[in-house]
């Protein structure tokens, strides 16, 4: 049997390079899942084009069902949505075979249909078994993608997925209505919010403005609350097309959507590896031990090694690990990890820095200079900016800015510190 990654695959005959849409990257990963990529969950997934299309479109509503000709419509060998209006009716809306598009699946099940599983992203979490307690908020059958078969491959995304037996439920209490042209629609129980950056995923990107996307697509302001009854207003003049530097929202995961035009001029790991020996190579030193300090290889994202940098968050000068300025105090725990910083006396955390490794949450391809705090992340000046700005959802109706690399929440005035290295003495 085909894994879901040949499945996707079409190449065009002259080329035999396959024909990529774009990928979705789940925030909070540094490149991989804490105890590696496995199968169909990953922190990347890429959209390519499948060898026969297998998208769907509405094609006949059935309005006056009962709970019974509701069930017969959808034991049919083919897609459908149910809306359950009353226990007495239910309105069933069957979807044909569209040729013109690929769909995917995105959700927390492992059923066939999903083709990328997503699960509860934990802050700062090193191990899958960091995750394992969570009570899960990410539907199993979360969204669905439509990509365009044809240039330019428009992808467009819809609240739901289809479920082992081709059906998408909305139960009795699931906000749903009839539209103006006498259409259902709906929104899933914990919603899927989308956010658009203005300016693209570019150096002069800015945050857009966070709208929920409905079952068949429409684009709706925020409910009051994650699972409220009543939809928000519906915004006409915006569309659930997918731009590069899209940000989905599934109540537990945010993924970041790169267009396949985005990525090629996104650095590959290549370049980051390089900036990586180029710091290296200009063997910085810790003012302290006058010891030379350098990033450890991308392999190693865990542990810190003894020449790694670390940083007082507050002024942002890099340091060797050294004990000077540790207050008796401070060892035994009652001030956290503040310390004090020993070339200009700052009071403040004091971390180990690790290279941004996911290099589709970069915004250019400048040196890696600026550290989030308080993780530790570093990456480049544009990209530290960017991310400090973007509200992502947080529990069900809070919103703050986060660490792509491991989805902490951003701490101090900026959320992100300027590096300040020393160089070799000789």
């Amino acid at each position: 049997m085909l894994s879901p990654e040949q499945d996707n695959i079409s190449t065009t005959a002259s080329t035999k390079v396959p024909v990529k849409y774009g990928e979705l990257i789940v925030l909070g990963y540094n490149g991989s899942l804490p105890n590696g990529d496995r199968g169909r969950r990953k922190s990347r997934f890429g959209l390519c084009k499948r060898p026969k299309a297998n998208g769907v479109k509405p094609s006949t509503v059935h309005v006056a069902c009962t709970p019974q000709a509701a069930k017969a419509i959808s034991n049919k060998d083919q897609h459908s949505i149910s809306y359950t209006l009353s226990r007495v009716q239910t309105v069933v809306v069957e979807y044909t075979h569209d040729s013109n598009t690929d769909m995917f699946q995105i959700g927390r099940s492992t059923e066939s249909p999903i083709d990328f599983v997503v699960t509860d992203t934990v802050a700062g979490s090193q191990s899958n078994s960091d995750t394992q307690s969570v009570q899960s908020t990410i539907s199993r059958f979360a969204c669905r993608i439509m990509c365009q078969r044809t240039p330019p491959y428009t992808a467009r995304i819809y609240a739901a997925g289809f479920d082992s037996s081709k059906n998408i439920f909305l139960g009795e209490k699931a906000a749903k209505w009839k539209t103006l042209d006498g259409q259902m629609d709906g929104l899933t129980t914990n919603g899927v919010l989308v956010m658009h950056p203005r300016n693209g995923f570019t150096q002069d990107s800015k945050p857009g403005v966070w709208r929920e996307i409905s079952v068949c697509g429409n684009v709706f302001t925020l409910r009051e609350t994650r699972s409220a009854q009543q939809r928000g207003k519906m915004v006409e003049t915006e569309s659930q097309e997918l731009v590069d530097g899209s940000l989905i929202d599934l109540c537990g995961a945010t993924l970041l959507w790169r267009t396949a035009e985005g990525l090629s001029r996104t650095p590959t790991l290549k370049h980051l590896e390089a900036l990586r020996q180029e710091i290296n190579a200009a063997r910085p030193q810790c003012p302290v031990g006058f010891n030379t300090l350098a990033f450890p290889s991308m392999r190693r994202k865990d542990t810190p090694d003894e020449k790694q940098p670390w940083v007082y968050l507050q002024c942002g000068h890099v340091h060797g690990y050294h004990n000077w300025g540790n207050h008796r105090e401070e060892r035994e725990g009652r001030e956290g990890r503040l310390r004090e910083c020993p070339m200009c006396r700052t009071k403040g955390p004091y971390v180990p820095l690790w290279l941004g490794c996911e290099a589709g949450f970069y915004l250019d391809a400048a040196p890696p200079t600026h550290a989030f705090s308080p993780c530790g992340h570093v990456c480049s000046e544009k990209t530290a900016a960017f991310w400090s700005q973007i509200p992502l959802p947080h529990g069900t109706h809070t919103f703050h800015a986060a660490c792509p690399f491991c989805a902490q929440q951003l701490t101090g005035e900026q959320g992100y510190v300027r590096l300040i290295f020393q160089g070799p003495l000789d």
